[in-house]
C-alpha cells in the first residue's frame, strides 16, 4: 500500500512549488528588457537555466537557493570540458542567470539573489580568451589604415571603383574602431535594438574633440577624439556635408532603405529612377545608417584588398578585435586605469564608471601620447 511517502525524482529534493515557475519568471525578465538585442543574446541561455531548473526539480523562483546556482555552475564547467562550450560563454550565461536572479530580487519574488555569493561560484570555469578571440596586432592594424588612406586617394583619382564618399566614410569607421575602442553597436544600427539606430552627427562634437554613443550600459556615454579621430571625421563631414544633424556619420547605401525612409517621412514612395540621395538631402530626410553586419562586411572587405595576413582560420579583422587591441596595449605599457576609462568597461550588473573622474578628451590625449 502507499504510504504517500515514496522518494522524489531525482533532483526534485520534494520541493514544493507553489510560487512563480521559473519559466514564467525568465519570460517576465525578458520582457522587462529594453533593448530587443539583449532579449535575442539572452533568451538562449536563460532558455537552457529553465531546463536545468527543471530537470532539477525546481518548480518556481523562490525554490532556488546557492546549491542550485552552485550545481548549475558545475554543469557549465563540465560543458566546457566536453568541449561544448567555450570558458567565457560559460561565464557570461551565468552572469545572465545572476542578472535575471537580480531581477527577481527586485521583483520581490527573492529575498537575495542565489546566484551573488562565492559558493554558487565554486565550480565556474576559468574565463579565458578562447583561442580565436581575435585581436588587431600594431602590424595588422597599420596595415589597414594605411589602406585605408590609399583607398581615399585612389577615389579621389577615379583609379578605383568606389563612391569617394563611401572611401571617406570606411576609412573613418577604420580609424575610429582603431583609436578609439568604440564597439560596432555604438556606431552602426542594430536591426534587433530600436534605440541603436548608428552615430548620427548631432553625437559628435568636433570643436570640444568628443563624442557621445549609445554605451553598453544603455546610457550616452562621452569618447574622446584622438587627433586621427578628429581629422577622420572633420574630413568626412566636409566632404559628406551633412544637411541635418540627425544625419547618420555612417550612412547606408542600399537605394531602397532610402526609398523606405522618405516613404516613411512623407507618406508617398518617390517614382522609380528618382535621385533617391538628392531627394534625402532636399527635404532632410537622413536615411539609415549601415547595420552592424554591413559594418562587418565594409571590414572584411578593406582586410581582403589591404592583404592582411591573419592567423588560424580567421576571415577578417573584425570591430571588437580593435576594441580588445587598445585595451591590451594601454594595459601592457603601464597605463591600466587609462584602459579602463577609454574602454569605459562595464559587466552586466555594473551601473557607474569606475574611473569617473577622469574626462573624456583628456582620455584621448592620454591615448595620443602613449602611441608616441
Amino acid at each position: 500500500m502507499d504510504s504517500g511517502n515514496s522518494a522524489p525524482t531525482t533532483g526534485s529534493r520534494g520541493r514544493d512549488s507553489q510560487g512563480t515557475t521559473v519559466e514564467e519568471s525568465v519570460e517576465r525578465y525578458l520582457n522587462s528588457l529594453d533593448s530587443g538585442g539583449s532579449r535575442v543574446s539572452m533568451r538562449p541561455a536563460l532558455n537552457e537555466f529553465v531546463q536545468f531548473c527543471d530537470q532539477e526539480g525546481v518548480g518556481s523562483v523562490d525554490n532556488l537557493d546557492s546549491s542550485d546556482c552552485r550545481e548549475y555552475g558545475l554543469r557549465l564547467r563540465e560543458r566546457t570540458i566536453d568541449g561544448d562550450l567555450a570558458g567565457s560563454t560559460a561565464n557570461t550565461y551565468f552572469r545572465y542567470v545572476r542578472a535575471f536572479l537580480s531581477f527577481c530580487v527586485r521583483d520581490e519574488q527573492l529575498d537575495t539573489n542565489p546566484a551573488d555569493t562565492e559558493r554558487a561560484e565554486e565550480f565556474l570555469p576559468e574565463d579565458r580568451a578562447t583561442r580565436d578571440t581575435q585581436f588587431w596586432s600594431p602590424e595588422q592594424r597599420r596595415q589597414l589604415l594605411e589602406y585605408a588612406n590609399e583607398r581615399v586617394r585612389m577615389a579621389r583619382e577615379e583609379t578605383i571603383d568606389v563612391p569617394l564618399e563611401r572611401a571617406y566614410r570606411d576609412r573613418t569607421i577604420v580609424v575610429l574602431l582603431a583609436e578609439l575602442g568604440v564597439r560596432g553597436a555604438e556606431l552602426f544600427r542594430d536591426r534587433n535594438d530600436d534605440d541603436r539606430h548608428g552615430l548620427r552627427w548631432g553625437d559628435v562634437d568636433l570643436t570640444n574633440r568628443t563624442l557621445e554613443v549609445y554605451g553598453k550600459s544603455r546610457e550616452y556615454e562621452a569618447v574622446g577624439l584622438t587627433d586621427r579621430a578628429h581629422n577622420a571625421l572633420s574630413r568626412l563631414q566636409r566632404v559628406q556635408e551633412p544637411p541635418t544633424d540627425d544625419w547618420p556619420v555612417f550612412p547606408t547605401g542600399h537605394t531602397a532603405s532610402k526609398y523606405q525612409a522618405v516613404e516613411d517621412a512623407t507618406g508617398e514612395r518617390p517614382d522609380p529612377g528618382t535621385d533617391i540621395d538628392a531627394v534625402c538631402r532636399e527635404q532632410a530626410i537622413a536615411p539609415p545608417s549601415i547595420t552592424k553586419e554591413a559594418g562587418r562586411q565594409i571590414l572584411k572587405t578593406l582586410t581582403g584588398e589591404a592583404d592582411i595576413e591573419l592567423e588560424g582560420d580567421q576571415e577578417y579583422l573584425k570591430p571588437h578585435g580593435a576594441r580588445r587591441a587598445l585595451g591590451a596595449e594601454l594595459y601592457e605599457s603601464g597605463h591600466s586605469e587609462l584602459a579602463q576609462a577609454a574602454l569605459r568597461h562595464k559587466s552586466i550588473e555594473t551601473t557607474h564608471e569606475a574611473y569617473s573622474d577622469i574626462q573624456a578628451a583628456d582620455v584621448a590625449e592620454s591615448i595620443d601620447e602613449v602611441r608616441e
